[in-house]
């Protein structure tokens, strides 16, 4: 990636929604890749501590029963990513996605979704690093 770009977002889940929410992160993706996404984390809460003055579950207001899903989006660039953005609205796939049937109940609350886009400063990986 010449001039990657990477949207993140952190947002509170019924923790009786991972399927479902699981589900929806694979059906975006499948839509995500083919606009130029080139990597997508989902990840489920596991070992995130509760803090004296902010954390992550102040930052969604979590509710008792609600876990924290840290995700992020790798993009090409910037001009990638937000090309990709009209076009996906446009795309049948997410037409559907966005208009489920009314009995079908979104596994997360939006609403309360932080989420932002950032320029890397540093981008490692193991094969990139000396040993």
């Amino acid at each position: 990636m010449a001039d990657p770009y990477v949207q993140g977002f952190i947002v509170p889940v019924p923790e009786g929604n991972k399927e479902a929410y699981r589900e929806a992160a694979l059906a975006m993706w499948n839509i995500m890749k083919d606009y130029g996404a080139s990597r997508v984390i989902e990840a489920w809460q596991d070992n995130v501590p509760k803090g004296q003055q902010t954390d992550f579950f102040r930052s969604v207001k979590a509710e008792p029963g609600e876990i924290v899903v840290f995700s992020f989006i790798e993009w090409e660039s910037r001009e990638t990513c937000d090309a990709s953005h009209e076009k996906m609205m446009q795309d049948e796939r997410m037409k559907n996605f966005m208009e489920q049937s009314p009995d079908a109940e979104c596994p997360f609350d939006g609403k309360r979704m932080v989420y932002g886009g950032f320029r890397p400063v540093v981008e490692l990986t193991r094969e990139n690093v000396g040993a």
